[in-house]
């Protein structure tokens, strides 16, 4: 089984700094409503959490259209 490394810091109330082996994201929105994360990567992520098993997600790269 290999080792994983992940942290995340809250820089300010909705703004959340994550970072990991590989790469860093911010995320912008808090727990319930729409959130936005913008992946060193070029990955480009909007979810909603919705009450119960409902969710939204959005995803996108780099060059993406």
């Amino acid at each position: 089984m290999g080792l994983t490394f992940r942290k995340s810091f809250r820089i300010l109330p909705g703004v959340r700094l994550n970072i990991n082996r590989a790469s860093w994201s911010v995320t912008l929105g808090g727990r319930s409503g729409p959130h936005h994360t913008i992946s060193s990567t070029g990955r480009r992520t909007t979810s909603w959490n919705l009450p119960g098993p409902f969710g939204y997600r959005s995803s996108r790269r780099r060059g993406d259209r």
